[in-house]
């Protein structure tokens, strides 16, 4: 359960990224989102579906959910139609925010302290640790793609455990299981068909 409140908490942060002025490196960039993002955390004056909104708008900037979709789904993307992969891009980011942005009230003030960057060509690696009011640090490494002009998420890793290899293996049992279709219907959600 602590694993789970950290990866929550540590998508809360990462997921939040986002701003408008892009910074030269993938670590630069993230510091000055993840200050932006704190801002609105711990802005006294936000609602919480205020403080929900603005992280779902910076997240949408920064996080390259198609990406991440992608790889989270693995060879059956190729399988899928130009509409299914839509379809799928859509349920997947509704799935990132059902777990992970409605959680932005478990926020309580832990911090971000960049370790290392590591560029190649147009994929970057930073490392970081989130460290928590009574000091414990969680290990958390952020895999982005330079896209255009900024470096843009598409997965993370907290305690060496990636977003995209814990989905790709539950989206994978379920499709071998049953069926591809039988995924769609589980991330529509209850009542749906």
């Amino acid at each position: 359960m602590k694993v789970m409140r950290q990866l929550a908490l540590t998508m809360v942060v990462t997921l939040s990224l986002g701003g408008s002025a892009w910074a030269s490196s993938p670590t630069e960039q993230l510091r000055a989102y993840t200050d932006q993002v704190m801002k609105a955390l711990e802005n006294p004056t936000l609602t919480a579906s205020a403080r929900l909104e603005a992280v779902r708008t910076v997240a949408g900037e920064a996080f390259d959910v198609t990406e991440t979709a992608k790889r989270a789904l693995g060879l059956h993307w190729q399988q899928r139609t130009s509409a299914e992969r839509g379809e799928f891009v859509q349920l997947f980011q509704e799935l990132l925010e059902r777990g992970y942005l409605s959680r932005i009230g478990e926020y309580g003030g832990e911090q971000i302290k960049y370790v290392s960057e590591k560029i190649d060509g147009d994929q970057a690696i930073v490392r970081a640790l989130i460290v928590t009011k009574k000091g414990t640090q969680v290990p958390v490494e952020s895999r982005l793609l330079r896209k255009a002009d900024r470096w843009l998420i598409y997965d993370v890793l907290i305690e060496n455990v990636s977003l995209i290899a814990s989905y790709r293996s539950q989206f994978d049992r379920v499709i071998r299981t049953t069926s591809y279709g039988e995924l769609v219907r589980r991330l529509r959600g209850p009542g749906t068909s």
